[in-house]
């Protein structure tokens, strides 16, 4: 954080940061999903590599520009929203899986593609709400959650998954919290910089029904007694696609669909000067203390 914290008497049981100071662990460190429950980042048509697509669609409109911060928990979550959440909710038990202010919701897009799998990219924009009443309420908004998924087209079968804040910039976590009950009056902000914010997959799904050694039929879920297995096998072939783009092209292209102002190049200084000698054009400079995008301006 970027304020002095002592200000806000961090160390206080009361204190309104003291969500962000109890917050020292994981809410759950390992969790198994079932593989269909990933098939909501799959495209509900069909699309072509590098072209976007929405999973979960903002809820704001011109007469709802933002939503109140003056909340504690999160609504329930329902279609591919569920998703969404159960993975945030590993991180904290309060995720919001529609953040307060645009660009809301989810979106995606396939890096790469065969016949038999897909490699999807994804940019979440989440939040979290860290304190509960009486304290009044703190949000803990990482700029964007993104990542890759690698699933069989029916998805039956994934092969990898990673989520991850990313940290490629000085500042990529945005804080504000209320020190009042009056939400236009009494809202503190900050921003910092989040060095660590991930999920990864430990290995490729395996089936959940298998055969043990002795020939019975078993579900591994279901089973409260050990069971002998035979080593599931593990193809560690590399998948060769038939079309695909690079994690940072599928990145870009999904920035530009949830800030529609990115379409316009945004250069440094220094490339600004350079491009600017070339075409013979003035230099427009814009001095931000973050970036317009990713919650940390």
């Amino acid at each position: 954080m970027t304020i002095e914290i002592d200000r806000w008497s961090y160390s206080q049981p009361t204190s309104t940061v003291s969500g962000l100071r109890d917050w020292q662990t994981l809410n759950t460190d390992i969790e198994t999903f079932g593989v269909s429950q990933f098939s909501a980042f799959l495209p509900d048509v069909g699309a072509p590599v590098g072209q976007p697509y929405t999973l979960i669609a903002s809820n704001l409109n011109i007469f709802t520009t933002t939503l109140s911060s003056n909340r504690y928990f999160p609504p329930r979550a329902s279609g591919k929203e569920i998703i969404i959440h159960k993975l945030l909710h590993m991180f904290h038990p309060r995720p919001f899986v529609h953040s307060r202010f645009a660009p809301q919701g989810s979106s995606a897009v396939i890096r790469a593609e065969n016949e038999h799998y897909v490699s999807i990219v994804f940019r979440i924009h989440a939040e979290f709400q860290l304190n509960q009443p009486p304290l009044h309420p703190f949000w803990f908004t990482p700029g964007q959650f993104t990542g890759e998924l690698v699933i069989k087209r029916d998805a039956s079968h994934i092969k990898s998954f990673h989520l991850f804040v990313p940290t490629n910039k000085t500042l990529n976590v945005d804080m504000e919290w209320l020190n009042g009950p009056l939400e236009a009056e009494n809202m503190e902000v900050d921003i910092g910089f989040l060095p660590q914010m991930e999920i990864k997959s430990t290995s490729p799904s395996i089936p959940v029904t298998m055969t043990t050694e002795s020939g019975d039929t078993v579900n591994i879920l279901e089973s409260d007694e050990p069971i002998d297995l035979p080593p599931v096998p593990m193809d560690t072939t590399p998948i060769k696609w038939n079309s695909e783009i690079s994690f940072q092209e599928a990145s870009d292209s999904l920035e530009k669909y949830m800030y529609p102002f990115k379409k316009a190049p945004y250069l440094s200084y220094l490339e600004a000067c350079k491009v600017a000698e070339v075409e013979k054009k003035l230099v427009h400079l814009i001095l931000l203390w973050g970036v317009l995008d990713d919650q940390s301006c």
